[in-house]
């Protein structure tokens, strides 16, 4: 009797684990847009801090990063659990502020003149130059920064990955288990590949003054020549993947949450199916981004012009 009632606490925990499982890996895809703004918003955070101080600051963060989640997924389990209707609303708001955020910066990035581009990187090469109180006042003043774009970021991550959830259970203890592992998952890697990525440079330094002739030593330097140029052209690809993310996860949050959008790409992914399967499988990815892109451009519309009717203050 009692081996028969430990067999079947193993089987409920290994199906429990199953569910979290695959669970965790569609809640993963759906915040890929914002895992990918999270993770080129975060490399960009050190820059003007000096080569011996990245590190630090990228721990710094990500410490902070960790409080955030402390807060956030309690928070949310806690609406989830009380008042589960507001799960949706919030989720259709993070879509709605994930198209904002990619539109506004596609938007900054062709308002911006070579000249504003070159003043920028003077400034950055003035930083440097700084001194000692400068450099640790400005260093603070970039890890609040940072702490608080990761809480928004880390906010939206928590709300879809929660709205996956629900959708495929009920269970309140497979909803914290999801959402807890994939927000402590998500900042291990996410500030892991960071620190990674703002280190790229200084390997390729390190390889390239490897002295000697050896054919080890060539190699070493070509691969070090290799790491310096490659690491500016990534930098650059994790924020235009990002942005493309944003406008791809929040067309299909919106989509999905309003019925008659739903519906239309149904049908349109019906009737390009019958036409080509290429183009059935390519239609719901292009009628994501065509949704995020004009509710991204809506929502600037409308910020836009709020804005000019508030105090400039607020």
């Amino acid at each position: 009797m009692a081996a028969g009632s430990l067999l079947a606490l193993f089987d409920d925990i290994i199906t429990i684990l199953d569910d979290v499982s695959a669970m965790t890996k569609v809640a993963a895809k759906k915040t890929a847009g914002v895992l990918g703004d999270d993770l080129a918003l975060n490399a960009e955070q050190v820059t003007g801090v000096r080569a011996e101080r990245e590190l630090p600051v990228v721990w710094a963060v990500a410490k902070g990063s960790f409080i955030n989640k402390l807060i956030l997924v309690p928070a949310a389990l806690a609406l989830s659990y009380f008042v589960p209707w507001v799960i949706s609303p919030l989720l259709m708001l993070g879509g709605l502020f994930l198209c904002f955020e990619g539109f506004e910066k596609v938007m900054h990035k062709f308002l911006h003149s070579a000249e504003e581009v070159e003043a920028q990187k003077l400034q950055h090469r003035q930083a440097l130059a700084e001194t000692k109180e400068n450099l640790i006042a400005r260093e603070k003043d970039k890890i609040k920064g940072a702490i608080r774009t990761d809480f928004i970021l880390s906010a939206e991550i928590i709300v879809i990955a929660l709205g996956v959830v629900t959708e495929n259970t009920d269970a309140f203890s497979t909803q914290a288990l999801v959402v807890s592992l994939l927000a402590l998952g998500i900042t291990v890697i996410v500030y892991g590949l960071v620190g990674g990525i703002v280190k790229l440079d200084d390997l390729g330094l390190h390889l390239m003054q490897r002295e000697g002739d050896s054919a080890l030593r060539q190699i070493q330097r070509k691969i070090g020549l290799l790491l310096l140029k490659f690491a500016p052209i990534l930098m650059r690809l994790l924020s235009i993947l990002g942005t493309a993310a944003m406008f791809l996860v929040g067309g299909s949050i919106l989509k999905h949450g309003i019925p008659h959008l739903h519906h239309l790409g149904e049908y349109i992914a019906e009737a390009t199916d019958g036409i080509n399967g290429i183009l059935g499988v390519m239609t719901p990815i292009l009628s994501d981004a065509v949704i995020g892109i004009i509710a991204g451009g809506l929502c600037v519309l409308v910020f836009t012009i709020v804005k000019k009717f508030l105090p400039n203050k607020a």
